[in-house]
């Protein structure tokens, strides 16, 4: 691409790099809008809860089937509950952040949208603890 902005003088050819800059940028739109659009499914318990995430890492639903909830032991159930809606999110955010670097991964995945986990300087999955400088690696269960 670069040697086609070039003149037979050696010069930038201002013209088509800044036509070529458009055209990037339209499509970085594009993929960014597609995204917004789409909506991921994460699950934990075997369906048990299911959370739905927009391309955009907002939670858009969480589903808990009346299987999860034991009447007999509620505290018990309420905190089986409260990890598989956890493990269900989490797996829901690890899947937008997947289609995320498919769809933004040729315009260098840093350009994503605001809340999808992973990218450097935007949101991390709820509850995580916030990452300093030279952290690796994800958070539990990644």
């Amino acid at each position: 691409m670069i040697g086609d902005t070039v003149d037979p003088g050696g010069q930038l050819d201002m013209q088509q790099l800044l036509a070529a800059a458009q055209q990037m940028q339209s499509q970085l739109m594009s993929a960014q809008q597609e995204l917004a659009d789409t909506e991921v499914e994460g699950t934990a318990g075997g369906g048990l809860v299911t959370a739905v995430v927009n391309g955009q890492g907002e939670l858009m639903d969480v589903t808990i089937a009346a299987e999860a909830i034991d009447p007999a032991e509620p505290e018990e159930s309420a905190q089986t509950i409260a990890d598989l809606v956890l493990a269900a999110v989490r797996d829901a955010y690890r899947a937008v952040g997947d289609l995320q670097q498919e769809k933004m991964g040729p315009f260098g995945g840093g350009a994503g949208a605001p809340g999808i986990p992973g990218l450097p300087g935007l949101g991390d999955e709820p509850g995580e603890p916030e990452k300093g400088p030279g952290a690796v690696g994800g958070g539990p269960g990644t």
